[in-house]
Parts: structure tokens; sequence; C-alpha cells
């Protein structure tokens, strides 16, 4: 490709940034549909976000952002509109520049989890869940196997108020579930799913205490790695069915190239404060490239 003063520029930021894929993934499907536009990684430290997102954010050939951890939920304030998933769930992981000039921001990470299982025909309707991580990855996807029809989920999170949170908004609109928090994974899980960052860093164990897994136990987890993760050691040690954080970032790829009005790439081969009201959110329209 060939970048020029006209080249439209999207970003992913987070922190650490170093393990993402989506700047190649996502440069390489911009190319193949014929746009001059690249996604470019930019560690933001967390002791900087409330500074410097605002000041990305006035960029204005940049028209698009990704959101990986921690600043899922943190993103959330500075977008002018929420989609339906990140109006349930408290947090988003991409936003795009409308023609006038403001900010749409939704949440993916739980449609590409459910996507991704999906396409390995991973049946998820009627499991009992436990998720490990309910910050902004496992909010989305725990609202996601909920509209999957799971039957229960036990929440597993350090941040106790942020797990009855996760908890209450779960019950309050799939009141025919079972939710609860939870300290130790129940011994008949039919799922498992790690939401939280371990497995990111050299040396991480696993995010919990996990009993003996049977292999119709579908385990899942968001990091993405090159080697497998300790979780998904576990899982392919006891042969159980997987979705790991590549076959996720797969899972949700589609999704945001039609939510930055992209639909027409060619598809990726599946493993698979606001200043507006919020209810401004529903029925987001289609536009093409933002120009700023």
């Amino acid at each position: 490709m060939k970048l020029t003063g006209k080249t439209r520029l999207y970003a992913i930021v987070g922190d650490p940034i170093a393990q993402v894929r989506s700047p190649e993934v996502f440069t390489e499907r911009f190319a193949a549909a014929g746009v001059d536009a690249v996604l470019v990684p930019i560690h933001v430290p967390v002791d900087r976000f409330d500074t410097v997102i605002p000041a990305l954010l006035g960029v204005a050939n940049l028209d698009g952002l990704l959101v990986t951890v921690p600043f899922k939920a943190r993103m959330a304030r500075f977008a002018q509109r929420l989609g339906r998933s990140a109006q349930l769930v408290g947090a988003v992981n991409a936003l795009r520049r409308e023609a006038d000039g403001s900010w749409t921001a939704d949440m993916f990470d739980g449609t590409g989890f459910v996507h991704a299982a999906e396409h390995k025909h991973l049946r998820m309707r009627g499991r009992r869940v436990v998720l490990f991580g309910a910050g902004g990855a496992g909010s989305a996807i725990a609202c996601a196997l909920a509209m999957a029809d799971v039957a229960a989920i036990d929440v597993i999170e350090l941040d106790r108020a942020r797990a009855d949170s996760l908890v209450q908004r779960l019950t309050a609109r799939f009141p025919d579930r079972a939710f609860r928090v939870a300290t130790t994974a129940r011994e008949d899980a039919e799922m498992i799913v790690n939401a939280s960052p371990v497995g990111m860093s050299p040396g991480d164990g696993l995010p919990g205490a996990i009993a003996a897994l049977d292999p119709d136990t579908l385990v899942g987890d968001v990091v993405i790695s090159e080697a497998p993760t300790p979780i998904m050691q576990l899982a392919m040690r006891n042969g159980c069915p997987c979705v790991s954080g590549k076959d996720m970032h797969a899972g949700q790829v589609d999704a945001l190239l039609d939510f930055f009005s992209f639909s027409g790439a060619p598809p990726m081969e599946p493993c698979a404060p606001r200043s507006q009201a919020v209810s401004d959110s529903v029925g987001i329209a289609s536009h093409g490239p933002r120009t700023g």
C-alpha cells in the first residue's frame, strides 16, 4: 500500500499495546477493499489517558478508534452516542467519527466471541458458564452469551462492586436466567471463559482455580497470543472445544468494518458523560468513510 497525505487514519489504544493484531488485520482489509486508510497502534499510559484521548479525538484525519484493555469502560464517556450493546455493557471497544465531527461508540467483544463459537458449531444454549472478569470484554461476552440462551453465568471478579453491577444489569435484562457473583468455579460448569488480562504476560497462570474439565466443556479466552495461553493449554490437554483470543478477534472484524462503513471489504476467513441523549444511538445509520 502507499501512504499519502490523503490517507485516513484509524487507531487502536491500550496499555500495553504490543500484543494487538488489529493494525495488520484492518490495514490489509482496507487495502483489499481499495480504501486509502491505515490502522495504527497507540500506547496510552494509564495515568495519561484523560489527557491524551481528548487530544487524539481532535485529530482531524482520524476517522475511527479501537479500544483495548484497560480502557473500554473509561472510553465510553468520550462518545456523544452509544449503541445498544454499549448502553447495556457500559463500555465500548470502537468509536467512529460522524460527518459532523461527533463520535459514536459501541461494543463488539461479545459479538466476536459468539460468532467465533457459532462458526465452530459449538452449542451455547443451556450451558452453565463460569466467567472470569467483569470488565468491558467480560460484560460484553456475558450479555452476548445471555442473548445466546445460556442457562446461567457465574461471574468471578476481584472487583466485587464491578461484579455486582454486571450481575444486576444481566438480571434486569434477562430475568429468566441465573446470574450470580462467585469466588470459585463451579464443578458442573459447561463453559469457562477468561475475559480477564491473565495470560497476557509471560509467567501468567490460570485466571483462577478450575476444576477438572470434561471434554465437552467449552473453554474461551479473550487474550490474543501466538502461543496458547495457560487456559487454552489446559483445555487442549483435556480435549475441550476452544474459542481463542484469535478466534474472537476474527469473529468481530467484519462487524467492526461494517460499523466503520467498510462492509464492502472482502470477507475474512472466519476462525471464526455523553453530550447527547444515549437514546440517540438506537438505529445508527451507515455512512460512507468520514472526512473529519
